[in-house]
Parts: C-alpha cells; structure tokens; sequence
C-alpha cells in the first residue's frame, strides 16, 4: 500500500439494527489501522429516513454520540429521493427506496477527493455494486443478521429451482447447509409467498452476494463454526466459487451511562441479581390485545418479577403501535403486580438493561443484534420471533447454539403464545429446572468465549486484521 491516507465507504440503511453496527465495526477497523503508517478514515453515505418515527430518532441520537467522538468517520447526507409509492412489504420498499440513491451514491464518490479503497454495503443496498463495477472499487457486504441466515440466502436459488410450491406446502424440513434440517413452518415468513417483494429481493441478494469481494458477518466462530465452515467450503452454491467471509462478531455496542439514568435501570437497581425476565420485541414489536392479555396472565402467574417493554399492534411503514397501558393491559394488572413488575410503553435502552446485574433472562423477538447482546452479557433467552429471519434465529437458538429454552408457539397464528406456555418458560428459565440450567450455564460459556473472540488474539480480531489486509492489498494494486 502506498504511504498516504485511503478510505471506505459504508453505505447502511437507516434502521438502528443496520446502521449502529456498520459504525461499530468502523470503529474496530480503526482501532485495528491505529498502528499503521497509512491513516484510514471512513465515511458513511446517509440516506433520509422515508418515515418519521421512533426508530429514526435512535438512529439520529446514536449517529451524533458518534460525531462527538472525533473519530476519523464522516456522515455524509445524501439527497433527498422521493420514495416509492408502490411496493408490495418492506422488504421491497427498502430495496426501490435504496436503488432510487444510486446517482447520488456516485456523485458523493466522486467529489470526495478521497482514494476510495472498497464499498461496504448493508445487504439491501447490494445492487450499488453495479456502481463499484463501474468505478472499479472492491465491494463488500455487512451481512446483518446470523451464519445461519447466511448460509440460507446464499442457498437460496438453488431452494428455488429444488422447491417449485411454497416451504409452507412441502412436509419435509428444509435442508440448509451448515445447521439442522429447519422445519417448513420454521421458515422465516419474508419467504413464505415466492411471489412477493420479498422474497424476489432476498432471491436476488443469494445472487449478488456470490459477486462480493467479501461478506463481513456480524458472528463469529465461537457461536456459528459449523454453519461458518459449510459457508467457507462452498456448500451453499457448489456450482460457484465460494464466499470468503469475515466473521467479525459480535458486534456490540457498549452502553455508555449517562448523567440521568432511565426509570427503567433505577427499578433494576433496586431488584436482586439475576431476578428479573425481561421482555422487549425490538422496534417493529408490536402486539394485538388478546395476546397482551395471555403475556399479561402468564407473567403474573409466574411469580417472578418483570421488566416488561411493550408496544400495541404496529400499523404502516413507520411501525407506529398504541401506549397506552390502560387500554392495553387488563384491568387491576398494573396495580396486582406493582413491586414486582414493570411495564414500559416505549423504547428502553435495551444493552444497558441486558448490562445490569438484576436481568436474569430475556424474553426476545430474536433480531440478531438483541441476540448477540443478550450473549455478550451472559443472560439466557426464551425466543418469541415476529418477522424477518426471526423464526430461523430461534431455531438456531435452541437447536444449534443451546443458549435459549423453546418457547411453544401457534405457527398458524401469528405465532401465538398462551398464558400457560409463557408462564412455564418463565418459570423454567428462572427457576433452575434441568432445561433452564443447561441454557443458562451455555450462555455462561459463549459469554466467555464470545469476549475473548473480539479480543487482540481472538478469532474475530484476526479475521478483522486479514479484512484490512485484503483491503490494503486491493488498494495498492
């Protein structure tokens, strides 16, 4: 590499569970490059949040501690696009939403003066490395979510040609290179209908990932070695050469305590360690009212106590979803179990409630990023998936990593779960039964080993080394 300054280019999309750990490996890249003679400075494109709603807000907060930091990483606005009107999910809105940036993507490249050394791109801005073909810079995917997910969207044109009728309508379980046959219904729903917008846009990432110089992946081999290996070896596209991958996980990003704290972490304060289920379902959980009901049964026939984040059905694009407790819970509940429970009716900051000595489990929807902190911090989970890959994560959960205890639900509902089934893995978890135990004493274990793989040395650490390596090689050419 010659001896002057080179740059990356990120280009995420706006939701906190895309955009917070693209900046926190930018933040490890850096920390890697701090010794080297050739400084490196990152710059993130920034598209304009279509919608105005909650999930923006943590995003724009997040982006400007950042800022505050005097890192060597720029956040570029983009132009404002107008979004598309006509999209059949979310999925497929994301991905016209991403397309309509392109020209301001190569402009932005254009004037920076910088000598652009690779694209990194969030997996739904994956059709830009058109424009990284065109500019001749390398192009690099941070995938998201799990291996096994990974390993399931590379695998998935050939599912395709395989499997003409819908997961749903085959008996058998789904072969998946890397982990356990996956049961049809376990299928993540944004691949149940093959004629939707979703499902025509992850077909297409199968596609363009094989094209990338690279896939980083937010894991790493302490947790997903089996499903890493078949992904290395080429099993999920044999006909094609394999990926290589860069397992840099887990990413997280530490809670830093402020002069306030939340109302939430006061009440953790004062409860006994490890005494506490908590329950939160990201930023698109919402739920309908007879199922708040059974949660609400279910938690106070268990006896523990309980920090509950809860959010009414979710409506639009934007996720909006009702907080009003009095309208939500039954009534008496908030008075029934006051002491022993809390119910929060908007965002709470998850990482520092999963940081906090008096979490002892965590009921989750299993998006990655909650997954991967709730490992980092060593409480065992009971899955509760809702959409995107999640259905898939639980499995893995349970099936492959043994770090959270099955959760029994109505596939054909909504993935319903009554008072009785909530009650027994609240009680299960918390109360030492065998299965609780062997849950909780492997999270322990990929507590350790999950710290120790981002440390200098660990596993994770030297596939970031050999990413800025590759990188450095390319740029000298």
């Amino acid at each position: 590499m010659n001896n002057n300054s080179w740059c990356l280019f990120f280009m995420p999309i706006w939701p906190p569970g895309h955009t917070i750990p693209m900046v926190e490996a930018a933040k490890r890249l850096l920390q890697c490059n701090s010794t080297s003679s050739n400084p490196l400075s990152i710059t993130f494109l920034l598209m304009q949040t279509p919608t105005a709603d909650s999930m923006s807000n943590i995003t724009e907060s997040y982006l400007q501690s950042v800022d505050s930091l005097d890192l060597p990483i720029h956040f570029h606005q983009l132009p404002v696009v107008k979004p598309p009107a006509r999209f059949d999910d979310p999925e497929e809105f994301i991905t016209i939403y991403v397309q309509l940036h392109l020209p301001h993507v190569k402009d932005a490249i254009a004037t920076s003066g910088s000598r652009v050394a690779a694209l990194v791109l969030d997996p739904f801005a994956t059709s830009l490395m058109d424009l990284g073909n065109e500019l001749n810079i390398p192009c690099y995917i941070f995938h998201t979510s799990n291996a096994a997910f990974l390993s399931l969207v590379l695998h998935l044109p050939i599912l395709d040609e395989k499997i003409k009728q819908e997961f749903s309508e085959i008996d058998e379980p789904i072969n998946i290179p890397g982990i356990s046959p996956v049961p049809s219904h376990l299928m993540p729903p944004i691949l149940m209908n093959k004629k939707s917008g979703s499902y025509k846009s992850f077909l297409y990432l199968g596609q363009r990932y094989m094209e990338a110089k690279g896939i980083i992946v937010n894991s790493s081999i302490a947790l997903e070695a089996k499903v890493l290996k078949a992904v290395e070896q080429g099993q999920c596209a044999p006909e094609k050469p394999a990926p290589v991958i860069y397992p840099i996980g887990p990413i997280v990003s530490i809670p830093k305590v402020g002069p306030e704290e939340h109302e939430c972490v006061k009440w953790l304060d004062l409860q006994q360690p490890k005494s506490v289920i908590f329950l939160c379902f990201g930023s698109r959980g919402g739920f309908e009212l007879p199922q708040i009901k059974e949660m609400a049964i279910g938690l106070e026939r268990s006896g523990h106590r309980f920090l509950w984040a809860l959010r009414g059905p979710c409506t639009g694009i934007n996720f909006t979803a009702n907080t009003n407790l009095d309208e939500l819970l039954p009534e008496g509940f908030i008075e029934r179990t006051k002491g022993k429970g809390l119910v929060w009716p908007s965002s709470v900051p998850q990482t520092e409630i999963l940081a906090h000595p008096s979490v002892g489990g965590f009921v989750t929807h299993c998006g990655w990023n909650s997954i991967q902190e709730s490992l980092f911090y060593g409480v065992p989970m009971i899955p509760w998936p809702l959409y995107a890959e999640q259905n898939l994560n639980a499995f893995v959960m349970v099936k492959e990593m043994g770090v959270a205890l099955d959760l029994k639900l109505d596939a054909k509902n909504n993935n319903f779960v009554t008072a009785d089934e909530l009650e027994r893995a609240v009680r299960s978890l918390m109360e030492g039964s065998d299965e609780g135990k062997n849950v909780r004493e492997r999270t322990e274990e990929v507590k350790r080993e999950f710290r120790k793989a981002v440390e200098k040395g660990g596993a994770s650490y030297a596939y970031l080394q050999q990413l800025l390596n590759q990188i450095g090689k390319l740029d000298s050419v």
